[in-house]
């Protein structure tokens, strides 16, 4: 086993690698920037080493910084977490050359899954339904719009090495095609550093499924199931469930072969998640694979009873998987709401500043995976994810209304949360009776529209005065 760990993350995901880690006798390293200094992960670690200024470009993504601390401070390992350095193959690569181990797949499977044309491709050849799609090698005028009438549409323009939501446009007509693929190229290649971009078929409507996976050195493979994550707005996830209201036994089954089949083929090791849409007619198709441990793992782990951020490690550190398919029983249901500092009522802008007061849910079947408490300043630099509450039960019905409680008990002052708003998404029609899309949260928002406020521009500029004099250093 393993016996010292860095984490080159921040945030709830620091937390929860550094608590899953002092449950094994690990050890644990955390780093941080010059904003982070007085975090949570920071406090909870063994030892942690400042890497650099707030910007993540000079911190959480200098990679060899990261590399030199662990190796200064005696680590083994490094795990990544998510976002950040985690789906980087090169990373990972000079991890492994530097004599670290990567908590994560090999540099190779991070590299295949991490361009989306080619692990269409390899996914295809497994025998798992990929959507009707075209990679566009060449990026002339005519060459776009012929290989767009090839896909048909509506379509779906995607960075090839993207993420996050990043360099994505959802194109109507042709008219509408080549500007959408001009910014689409422009925010893939600040995003992801590649303007590299592929078209796959839309489908209005659809489901976002996706199955967890994790696979030893040894060839074993297991799937833990599928979670429904079609709560989402500008493509980034809100709200999740396991199981999803849409898939039968029969068909978990058959995704849960497929995904293993899939994962064999492509020699991957470490926790995966594979993407799905359904097309609402029973039918599911490959959109891509995360390389990472996901920001709603905790759901599955709910219905699972398996930890796996520790199956990470376990495995990272040559460890066989202990538990067969056979193992793995789905056992009630869990919900999962991202809570955000932002204003919902200003187009959901980004409420950075201090947590005066913060009063947390608790109560049986309710988990809080957090790095915020009172006194916490949310920085602007980073992502505005202050926690991420997780409520399990017998039942779906019992989960919504445990959600809905444990979020009513959710009280913080100093910023702005999402808290109304994912209360109004729990409460609506579409989501208590399980018959929902990725559209869900655009209807919800266009419902709730008011006519702009005269000084509504004015708080926003004020808000924004507000955070530059909480960081005067920018």
């Amino acid at each position: 086993m393993l016996s010292k760990v860095l984490i080159a993350n921040r945030g709830e995901i620091a937390v929860r690698v550094i608590r899953a880690c002092r449950e094994m006798g690990v050890r644990t390293v955390a780093v941080y920037s010059e904003a982070d200094a007085g975090a949570l992960h920071v406090r909870l670690a063994d030892e942690a080493h400042c890497i650099g200024p707030a910007p993540s470009t000079d911190s959480y993504l200098n990679g060899a910084r990261i590399i030199e601390t662990a190796q200064q401070c005696g680590a083994q390992a490094i795990h990544p977490g998510y976002g950040f350095l985690s789906e980087n193959a090169d990373f990972a690569e000079a991890c492994r050359k530097a004599g670290l181990v990567f908590i994560g797949p090999r540099p190779e499977a991070i590299r295949l899954m991490g361009d989306k044309v080619a692990a269409r491709q390899a996914m295809r050849k497994a025998g798992v339904p990929v959507l009707r799609g075209e990679h566009c090698q060449r990026t002339g005028k005519n060459d776009v719009l012929r290989a767009a009438d090839r896909v048909g549409y509506p379509l779906l323009i995607k960075a090839t090495h993207g993420g996050g939501g990043k360099g994505i446009r959802i194109v109507e007509d042709p008219d509408a095609l080549l500007p959408a693929w001009d910014a689409a190229r422009a925010e893939a290649l600040a995003a992801c550093g590649s303007d590299a971009l592929y078209m796959e078929a839309f489908i209005p409507g659809g489901r976002h499924i996706e199955l967890q996976i994790l696979a030893d050195e040894y060839g074993h493979v297991i799937c833990c199931g599928e979670r429904e994550c079609s709560v989402q707005r500008r493509h980034q996830k809100l709200i999740e469930e396991a199981p999803s209201t849409v898939v039968s036994a029969k068909q978990r089954r058959h995704l849960g072969k497929m995904a293993v089949k899939a994962a064999r083929r492509c020699r991957y090791t470490n926790a995966g998640t594979l993407e799905f849409i359904s097309d609402g007619k029973g039918r599911l198709y490959f959109i891509e694979m995360n390389t990472r441990i996901q920001v709603e793992h905790p759901v599955t782990e709910a219905i699972t009873g398996v930890d796996l951020v520790k199956e990470q490690i376990r495995i990272a550190a040559g460890i066989p998987l202990r538990l067969k398919q056979e193992d793995i029983r789905l056992r009630g249901h869990a919900i999962e709401c991202r809570i955000n500092a932002e204003d919902t009522e200003l187009d959901f802008l980004p409420s950075p500043g201090g947590v005066e007061e913060l009063t947390l849910p608790g109560g049986p079947g309710v988990r809080l995976d957090t790095h915020v408490f009172a006194g916490y300043a949310v920085p602007h630099y980073y992502d505005s994810l202050m926690a991420k509450l997780i409520v399990h039960a017998d039942t779906r019905v019992e989960a919504i209304a445990r959600m809905l409680r444990a979020l009513d008990e959710f009280h913080v002052r100093g910023v702005a949360t999402n808290v109304r708003f994912l209360k109004d998404i729990l409460h609506s029609d579409g989501f208590q009776a399980g018959e929902y899309s990725t559209d869900l949260v655009a209807h919800i928002v266009a419902q709730r529209r008011k006519p702009r406020r005269h000084h509504d521009l004015r708080e926003v500029a004020r808000r924004l005065w507000a955070a530059l004099r909480h960081h005067p250093d920018e």
